[in-house]
């Protein structure tokens, strides 16, 4: 029998996601949007002992990197990240550490410790070469086993600056001319890339990706991924933990409270079937409630 909503809410109590990506994907950054902060995390290993950030950056640099440590920010301890950092590289021991820890984490009786998401940053300012042997080799040979892969295109500004410097080249084009112009052409340059054809190609292709763009601006967020992942989860039940865990987009909180609440008594309410009582507007606002855990009213 699947678990209700609330039963993950209460089993799980945080979202996990494992971060994966080549060094200078953007992948910090991105994490810090999710979180609303500018603060690096806290790392703890897997036992939950804090472990000191300058031990393990010096670790990194020997070449070593345990997946299994956590990530949190101070700013939402409700979200666990890991990264994968280290396979990107080519290392065949990483490699295989990745795969057994995404084997592992995708099935483990151990409830708390199981990852629900992975999110695979690609840089777009390395457009021509965004799938290397680390995204063959993770799509054709990991098995995620049924936990959700989102592919992230970080850094998509950059194909403005590559549309832009070509349309420049072109005689007779004016300055207006080239900036109306520069969005339909970055839709060509990333179409005629071909990336996302390339990806749903392959073994085990991701569900679906977001694009993110001009992320180190300080008044842009990453709805867009969450709305994304939610939508791709398809679980009721992991959908909610995911959005009662976020807490920088209140539209997203809005829209699954209407869209899988509110509307069911709408419908009811069409049909003639439901009863307009006290108790009932009561268990309609509580059920709309559950989508908004960090909303308090007074």
């Amino acid at each position: 029998m699947p678990l209700s909503a609330q039963d993950v809410r209460e089993k799980f109590k945080r979202f996990r996601i494992l971060v994966v990506g080549r060094a200078n994907a953007g992948k910090t950054t991105v994490l810090q949007k999710v979180c609303n902060t500018t603060e690096n995390p806290l790392i703890f290993d897997s036992k939950g002992k804090k472990i000191d950030a300058d031990v393990v950056k010096s670790s990194v640099d020997r070449g070593y990197h345990d997946i299994n440590n956590e990530l949190v920010f101070r700013s939402n301890p409700g979200f666990i990240f890991h990264d994968s950092c280290g396979f990107e590289a080519g290392g065949e021991d990483e490699f295989k550490n990745m795969k057994e820890f995404v084997s592992e984490r995708a099935s483990t009786r151990k409830l708390n410790e199981r990852i629900h998401t992975i999110w695979y940053c690609i840089p777009m300012d390395e457009y021509h070469r965004a799938i290397t042997t680390a995204e063959e080799r993770f799509f054709s040979e990991c098995d995620t086993n049924n936990v959700l892969v989102i592919a992230v295109f970080t850094k998509f500004d950059a194909l403005s600056a590559v549309a832009l410097g070509e349309l420049r080249k072109i005689p007779g084009l004016t300055r207006k001319d080239v900036f109306e112009r520069t969005p339909k052409r970055v839709e060509e340059i990333f179409a005629k890339a071909n990336i996302w054809g390339r990806l749903c190609g392959t073994r085990h292709p991701p569900e679906d990706y977001v694009r993110l763009a001009k992320m180190n601006i300080d008044d842009t967020d990453c709805g867009p991924l969450l709305e994304c992942t939610t939508g791709s989860l398809g679980d009721e039940a992991l959908q909610m933990l995911l959005i009662s865990t976020q807490q920088t987009n209140l539209e997203l909180c809005i829209t699954y409270a209407v869209k899988k609440e509110a509307m069911t008594f709408i419908k009811r309410a069409c049909q003639g079937s439901l009863q307009v009582s006290k108790d009932e507007c009561i268990l309609m606002q509580t059920k709309i409630a559950k989508w908004f855990p960090h909303t308090g009213v007074s």
